[in-house]
């Protein structure tokens, strides 16, 4: 069983549900996965996770209707993954506060990375909140989240070399620096060599 904190994975494909709950129990987290979203709100309230990964389209309620409930009802974090990038979908995804947005298909190699950078940014935000900087949780990641791209990047980084999140950040600074680039674009740079090796 993992110890680095407890996942809830929701996706009506069972195939891609076993893949995450394989890849992130190896990563060492605990898992939970359903493949609705009625069982998704039974379990979250039964298990109090610290992060969710909701699928965004199946069938019954949505993964927006069960990111609504656990905004709401459980003050729980959560990330979507889905196929879909329309405007629309981004925008309803920004507007429910979500802490990062994967787009299928996705390597659990990539999937991995996010989380724990997910997790790090909650750690961050409870260690400030508890020391009483922090303004109280409105759902989002944080008053001023990363770009998802970043964030990934970071990640990506974090899970590579061992680093924490801001020697991560602080690390794809210099990267950006010294290509000239901005860190967005660094971190676009990075993420496309991570699929690249992913491929190959």
């Amino acid at each position: 069983m993992g110890n680095k904190g407890t996942i809830l994975v929701v996706d009506d494909n069972r195939l891609v549900l076993a893949t995450l709950t394989d890849g992130l129990s190896q990563a060492g987290y605990r898992v939970i996965d359903a493949d609705n979203g009625d069982d998704a709100i039974l379990l979250a309230r039964e298990h109090k996770p610290d992060l969710a990964l909701l699928d965004i389209r199946m069938e019954g309620k949505s993964g927006f209707d069960v990111a609504q409930y656990l905004r709401t009802q459980c003050r729980m974090p959560f990330m979507f993954l889905s196929a879909f990038s329309d405007e629309e979908t981004v925008a309803q995804v920004e507007a429910l506060g979500a802490v990062a947005y994967l787009v299928k298909p996705l390597d659990i190699r990539q999937i991995v990375p996010a989380v724990e950078t997910a997790f790090a940014h909650l750690e961050a935000e409870r260690r400030e909140a508890s020391a009483g900087h922090a303004q109280p949780r409105r759902g989002a990641a944080s008053n001023d989240p990363l770009p998802v791209g970043v964030a990934m990047a970071a990640g990506v980084l974090m899970h590579r070399h061992s680093l924490k999140r801001d020697e991560a950040l602080a690390r794809l600074a210099r990267l950006a620096e010294n290509d000239g680039c901005s860190i967005v674009e660094q971190a676009e740079l990075l993420l496309a060599a991570v699929e690249r090796l992913a491929d190959s």
